[in-house]
């Protein structure tokens, strides 16, 4: 199953062993991660808990829900 983008609200950012991740949740999703890394992460700082995200290409895997690409919200998101 993939769902294709939604907002979600950074719960924690942990430092892995194959690279930093954050978990996130959203009104939709209990628990969405997404690694730090690019080509995923689209931007220069990491984010901190509590932070707004957009989460696209969300794929269902056995241990829980992925999202291939994060950004911030932008301003313009905001209009849409």
């Amino acid at each position: 199953m993939i769902m294709e983008m939604c907002v979600a609200v950074v719960d924690k950012v942990i430092a892995g062993k194959h690279g930093d991740y954050a978990v996130a949740h959203s009104d939709r999703l209990s628990s969405i991660t997404f690694s730090l890394q690019t080509p995923v992460w689209q931007e220069s700082d990491h984010p901190e808990e509590g932070m707004e995200v957009v989460l696209s290409d969300i794929r269902k895997k056995r241990a829980g829900w992925r999202a291939m690409s994060a950004r911030f919200v932008r301003p313009s998101d905001e209009s849409k």
